[in-house]
């Protein structure tokens, strides 16, 4: 099988507003759907946030060459209005905390994905704000926990910023609040989000990204693939 020919994952559910169910299809994006996810990128990460770091034409191609399994769309009503992106590593448990968003994803451009990984990386998940209330962001997490299982891998990885950090700097370190927030007496948009689509935290790791929000930590969180048993 030619791999960049073929449609590797395609869902369809219905998700709902209010009491309304509307049809919506997760499936693998290809390269006619470049313009339609840089949009989705640009409507989701509006000024001051800067445009050099929205998706570009090169970093979707890549995704799509290197690793189709991973580069997934969501459309309601034939419209492309989220995406989610992984590649896959083969990653030391030892050393969960040496790396940063750019080193491990190369700057979104995915060249440092291994085939023959054990693990999918989480590089990057966005929904159009208009749709974000009908639960997309958790569908398409789930559809990727699928194509762990589908291809045998041992687990999800990712780092989750933690936004609301800054807020209680003052007073208790990273590691501190990322306790608090799974002790439920903070709460996260970002953590508390993973949490709700079953990850499970690893470990804080300092200078992930840049993000004033966070300090530039994140908290690195994991899915086991629940069929493949761990030594």
């Amino acid at each position: 099988m030619d791999v960049n020919s073929h449609q590797f994952y395609a869902k369809k559910l219905y998700v709902f507003e209010g009491d309304k169910p509307m049809q919506a299809v997760i499936r693998n994006y290809e390269k006619d759907d470049i313009g339609a996810l840089i949009r989705v990128q640009q409507e989701s990460f509006p000024p001051p946030f800067p445009s050099e770091l929205w998706w570009n034409e090169e970093q979707l191609t890549e995704h799509i060459t290197r690793f189709p399994q991973g580069a997934l769309c969501v459309e309601v009503g034939g419209k492309i209005v989220g995406s989610i992106t992984g590649l896959l590593v083969d990653y030391d448990e030892e050393h969960a905390g040496d790396h940063s968003w750019s080193t491990l994803t190369d700057d979104g451009y995915i060249r440092t994905h291994q085939p023959d990984g054990d693990t999918l990386y989480i590089v990057d998940i966005c929904v159009m704000p208009a749709y974000r209330k009908f639960g997309l962001g958790k569908w398409m997490m789930q559809s990727m926990y699928e194509v762990v299982v589908h291809l045998g891998l041992r687990r999800l990885l990712g780092g989750g910023r933690m936004p609301g950090y800054h807020r209680h700097a003052e007073e208790m370190t990273a590691e501190e609040y990322a306790k608090a927030v799974m002790a439920g007496t903070c709460k996260d948009p970002v953590i508390t989000f993973l949490l709700r689509c079953g990850r499970t935290p690893v470990q804080v790791v300092p200078n992930y990204l840049q993000d004033e929000e966070s300090l530039n930590y994140a908290l690195l969180m994991e899915w086991r693939n629940p069929f493949r048993i761990s030594k």
